[in-house]
């Protein structure tokens, strides 16, 4: 990514977080970044244009995790553990910028940009979920793409559950993640 790019990003994110997206300015940005604000509008056509780019910074932290937590060496049930603690980690983490991007985006044309940014993910899970069910742990029967989909929006919405919306405690935070677990256990795994 372009030096000047990720400057605009960086500072876009502590600036939303600072003071919300209603309020933030192109020219609180650009006198984050430390840029001209012509600089800026080489890269972006508004604030709001930052956002997808801010959603793609936050899938790779995703991907950059998963790629280093997940143990290609233990059981499949283990590494599906690892995977939500990723997801819960991760959202508990940057909880603020997720509802920052999350509100950004809904509030704007940006939206329906979301599968391609979200698309290095979908094919990572994918990838996970086709090795597992060469190794017959997963279902027969599983289609592979719209389960991948499926997956990622519960574990998501679970760990925003916990840490976005309800603010759970730790203790149910690990309830919710044993939930989303014992759930994708019944729906992806071949019975025995």
């Amino acid at each position: 990514m372009d030096n000047k790019k990720e400057k605009i990003i960086h500072a876009a994110i502590d600036v939303f977080q600072e003071k919300g997206i209603e309020k933030t300015k192109v020219s609180d940005i650009v006198k984050g970044a430390g840029i001209a604000q012509g600089t800026f509008y080489l890269y972006f056509s508004s604030k709001l244009s930052v956002m997808p780019a801010i959603a793609e910074v936050m899938v790779e932290k995703m991907m950059e995790e998963m790629k280093e937590r997940v143990n290609e060496t233990h059981p499949f049930d283990k590494q599906l553990e690892q995977v939500v603690d990723v997801v819960f980690d991760i959202t508990k983490s940057y909880r603020s910028i997720f509802a920052m991007v999350y509100a950004g985006l809904a509030s704007s044309e940006y939206l329906q940009q979301w599968e391609k940014i979200y698309q290095p993910y979908y094919e990572w899970m994918g990838a996970f979920f086709k090795q597992a069910k060469a190794k017959k742990f997963l279902r027969e029967d599983l289609s592979i793409e719209p389960s991948v989909k499926l997956v990622i929006g519960l574990i998501e919405s679970a760990a925003e559950q916990v840490y976005l919306y309800d603010q759970l405690s730790k203790e149910e935070a690990v309830k919710k993640k044993r939930e989303v677990l014992e759930f994708m256990k019944h729906a992806l795994y071949k019975k025995l």
